[in-house]
């Protein structure tokens, strides 16, 4: 409930804001509606639906949720997952290869998809384990490795893309129908958005995230060893094994969203010049989803829905960076709010200490 109201506010100020510079702020609630909903009003007056907009929001979306879950999940063991960007490249890296070099399987065309994306997943897992068991091992800290490792896989991805044949600086040639994640189906129902099958994938990301935390007593490891990594071990709790299990399930999600993005929303595979910034998205995601799973998939979407409404409010003269300034907002709103609560606690054993005998 505290985060809906840090997430109003938001809002709240970025309408004041518009109001400050002379723009009409009813103009970026339509913008979002439309986002939203696909409902609009045209110049004549008329309300028109174009469920385009609903599947381009849920696109949008899909590895900012993923990617979220990436950070939440390392979170959960008292770890900050900086390097989501560079396993989600590693992913996108591995998913593209695999739909490029590798031969379909005639008699099991699914097969050909199914595979990419678990090597996107595996990439991921790997990218983030190694950040994971240099943690466990040599206490080195993960938010300088895996700053590094963010740039080795955004050239590493481009030195492997680059050796597909046929590739050029800018993209690879386009995939085979075998392992792409497109669907007609979910095409023709939103008007020939790009949403694809990688909505099932969200959604049983999102199922293994709250199985793993709240059902498994691998969750409960990890769990115990955020909270005290020193209690945990204390209490026969593989601590260095829950860091490096941390890092690559972690990993695992940001893989998955670079299969979603490579596969799912381009017919082709993609070089990249610099980091997307999904993976650093996702560290805002998480925060204001709290770390859980179901959290995580309401701000995915919420980010997801300002994206996706950026061009609508530039067609309505408002400036798409208001919908960075609220995110900014929104964020910077939560940490306050986390501040004012260390705060508080630290003046309350302060007064108690002064109190003793």
């Amino acid at each position: 409930m505290r985060n809906f109201l840090v997430v109003a506010l938001g809002f709240l100020m970025a309408t004041l804001l518009l109001l400050i510079i002379g723009r009409n702020p009813v103009k970026m609630y339509e913008a979002i509606l439309q986002a939203l909903t696909g409902i609009s009003q045209n110049r004549q007056g008329d309300w028109i639906w174009n469920p385009r907009y609903t599947g381009e929001w849920l696109v949008s979306s899909i590895p900012l949720i993923l990617c979220g879950l990436s950070m939440g999940f390392a979170a959960r063991t008292g770890l900050f997952n900086i390097g989501a960007e560079g396993q989600f490249i590693a992913g996108l890296t591995a998913a593209q290869f695999i739909a490029l070099v590798f031969p379909p399987i005639p008699a099991i065309p699914v097969l050909h998809c199914i595979v990419a994306v678990m090597g996107a997943v595996t990439a991921g897992a790997m990218w983030g384990g190694i950040v994971g068991f240099f943690k466990a091992r040599f206490k080195v800290s993960e938010v300088v490795a895996t700053i590094m490792m963010n740039y080795i896989a955004l050239y590493m991805h481009r030195i492997l893309t680059l050796r597909i044949p046929g590739s050029n600086t800018f993209r690879t040639p386009d995939f085979p129908a075998t392992a792409t994640l497109a669907s007609p189906l979910f095409a023709s129902l939103t008007n020939d958005s790009r949403l694809n099958h990688s909505l099932w994938l969200v959604l049983a990301a999102l199922v293994i995230y709250w199985l793993i935390m709240k059902k498994t007593r691998l969750g409960y490891s990890l769990r115990a060893t955020g909270l005290n990594r020193d209690a945990a071990l204390f209490g026969g709790i593989n601590v260095h094994m829950n860091i490096t299990a941390a890092m690559a399930i972690a990993g695992a999600f940001a893989g998955l969203a670079g299969a979603s993005v490579s596969l799912g929303v381009f017919p082709h595979g993609r070089v990249l010049a610099g980091m997307e910034g999904y993976g650093f998205d996702g560290i805002a995601v998480a925060l204001v989803g709290n770390s859980n799973a179901w959290g995580i998939a309401l701000a995915g979407l919420l980010f997801g829905m300002l994206k996706s409404a950026q061009p609508l409010m530039q067609t309505r003269m408002i400036p798409r960076e208001i919908t960075a300034i609220i995110m900014g907002l929104i964020v910077v709103f939560i940490a306050l709010r986390a501040g004012l609560k260390l705060l508080a606690e630290w003046q309350l054993k302060k007064k108690a200490r002064g109190n003793k005998p």
